[in-house]
């Protein structure tokens, strides 16, 4: 079976269940209405604010869309971009293109204009479909993209270098079309972080999508009662790959357009929300926020909320102690992927398992895990070495980089991931990223850990730990040291605070201001270590350890 299968059989049993809803506050705050009044206000807003489609909807949405396509030659194996906010057109618009057998190549919305000429002549993108909050950024390079063959504007006011999904779609056929598709058929193209340089095209197959619906239904059961709230990006697998496992049992799905504690809150409260995956910062706003009384819990519907898991980054113990101390009957799992290994559940937590939280926990469902030394030999019991894991969620390569693709995959199908790993009473602590780790006279650093420590301040909103050039240590560590807001640190009270790490491991330096996250929650310590570091020496220390 083919993911897109699953939607045709959901449509079938459950036509009229509501499958996707869109959520956009913003449009409440341009009109000072509150949440609870917009039912009672002019339609205009209301739709604005809050649309739906059920499942045979969605399914028609995304056989219009297929059809379309092949109207326009669009071929098994060929590139469709998607350059689009989170929106209710966002999920057909992919599935669409996976029913034609052509390629779904999501693009990051941060991408500036260079990065996305770059992104999609990398992956010889045949079609870009594209929202009007990129339009500026398309019209500068569209005519830079020879290989596009035209574009597809998803919005009101079309610009004129561009046709309208709108008015070509809307009265294509229904039909589900008759393309045949096995498991072994390319089915997307991700892009990874490039917090090294730019990013690498990652390949996906059919049977990489399905498995992980699988992974994320038995990691969480899911059932068809469950509402699955979607905050993070879908262009990014983990959120996703997340809902994935509500779609495999029919369950619906909440896209929230925007991230303020009140928001979320208010959005599991009114649309009955069940399970929420949330990055560090968001759960770390929620907390804070009830912490000074600009919510009140009473006032919100959170019973039936029952799973709150986090992933795409290291998770503070810290963080999730006071989570179940304010919600002490949620679920809670950690989820550890990569776009590598088709997102998420390659290593998981398991909610059976919140007592060793720290951990990322144990190879996933249908997945293997093992820890190696740089010739790739396992390490001994208890060694720090590269974390590995082989499982169908695996890419097949990295598209038109054959070497990168070497670099990362063996024969026998383990993925090397980067991250540096240790396994403690049968669980997979993440050490840090193998790119990150700091040597320090002669010492290995792993700022994740010094990270962890730091975060048990009650002060410390975030922080992220650095290694800067010295002269004599080669490189020190430095903490980048966010303050919560209303409340005061100084440089001598954080020394006061480290005198319980080991000397080797404080931090010589302590930088106050606000820590960078890219959308997936990830710090972006590469461009910490330019402003901070001068980029070009810290790079040159890492090149010499390569």
């Amino acid at each position: 079976m083919i993911i897109t299968e699953i939607l045709a059989q959901n449509a079938s049993k459950w036509p009229n269940d509501t499958a996707l809803v869109e959520i956009n506050p913003q449009e409440l705050e341009k009109s000072h209405t509150t949440w609870q009044e917009y039912s009672l206000i002019e339609t205009s807003l209301i739709d604005s604010f809050r649309s739906e489609i059920t499942w045979a909807e969605f399914d028609q949405k995304a056989n219009r869309f297929a059809n379309f396509l092949l109207t326009r030659n669009i071929k098994k194996g060929d590139k469709i971009g998607i350059l689009l906010m989170n929106s209710i057109e966002w999920l057909p618009i992919y599935f669409g293109i996976l029913k034609t057998g052509a390629l779904a190549v999501p693009l990051n919305f941060r991408y500036t204009a260079e990065e996305i000429r770059y992104c999609v002549d990398l992956a010889d993108v045949d079609v870009l479909v594209f929202g009007p909050e990129f339009t500026g950024r398309v019209e500068q390079v569209i005519n830079r993209m020879p290989k596009v063959k035209f574009s597809l504007y998803v919005g009101d006011d079309c610009p004129s270098f561009s046709a309208s999904y709108k008015s070509l779609v809307s009265y294509c056929s229904t039909r589900e079309p008759s393309i045949k598709i096995s498991e072994d058929d390319d089915a997307a193209i991700y892009f990874s972080s490039g917090t090294t340089g730019f990013p690498k095209a990652i390949v996906l197959q059919h049977h990489c999508l399905m498995h992980s619906c699988k992974v994320e239904q038995n990691h969480h059961g899911q059932t068809k009662d469950d509402v699955f709230l979607c905050i993070p990006p879908l262009y990014h697998t983990g959120a996703k790959m997340h809902w994935f496992g509500s779609f495999l049992v029919g369950g619906k799905a909440v896209l929230l357009k925007g991230i303020k504690p009140e928001w979320i809150l208010r959005a599991i409260s009114e649309e009955k929300c069940s399970i929420v995956w949330l990055l560090v910062p968001w759960a770390q706003d929620i907390l804070d926020t009830i912490d000074r009384g600009d919510v009140k819990l009473e006032d919100y519907k959170l019973e039936q909320l029952r799973l709150m898991h986090i992933g795409a980054q290291p998770v503070p113990p810290s963080l999730v102690k006071r989570w179940k101390a304010i919600f002490p009957h949620h679920q809670y799992d950690t989820n550890y992927g990569l776009s590598e290994s088709t997102g998420p559940g390659c290593v998981h937590l398991g909610v059976e398992n919140i007592d060793y939280v720290g951990a990322i926990g144990v190879p996933g469902y249908g997945w293997e895990a093992k820890i190696v030394n740089p010739d790739r030999t396992e390490v001994a019991p208890g060694g720090v070495g590269e974390l590995a894991v082989k499982g169908p969620g695996v890419l097949r390569c990295y598209y038109k980089n054959e070497e990168a693709t070497k670099e990362i995959l063996d024969d026998e199908g383990w993925l090397y991931t980067g991250d540096m790993a240790e396994i403690r009473d049968g669980f997979i602590y993440l050490v840090d990223r193998k790119k990150d780790v700091i040597i320090s006279g002669g010492e290995n650093l792993y700022p994740v850990q010094i990270e962890d420590f730091l975060r048990a301040n009650s002060a410390i909103k975030d922080v992220a730990v650095i290694g800067l050039p010295d002269a004599r240590l080669g490189e020190i560590a430095a903490a980048i040291i966010e303050v919560k807001e209303g409340m005061s640190l100084t440089e001598e009270e954080v020394n006061d605070f480290c005198m319980e790490l080991p000397r080797y491991k404080r931090p010589r330096k302590i930088i106050f201001a606000s820590v960078p996250r890219n959308p997936t929650g990830k710090i972006e310590k590469p461009r910490l270590r330019e402003i901070y570091g001068g980029g070009s020496l810290v790079a040159q220390q890492v090149e010499l350890r390569k």
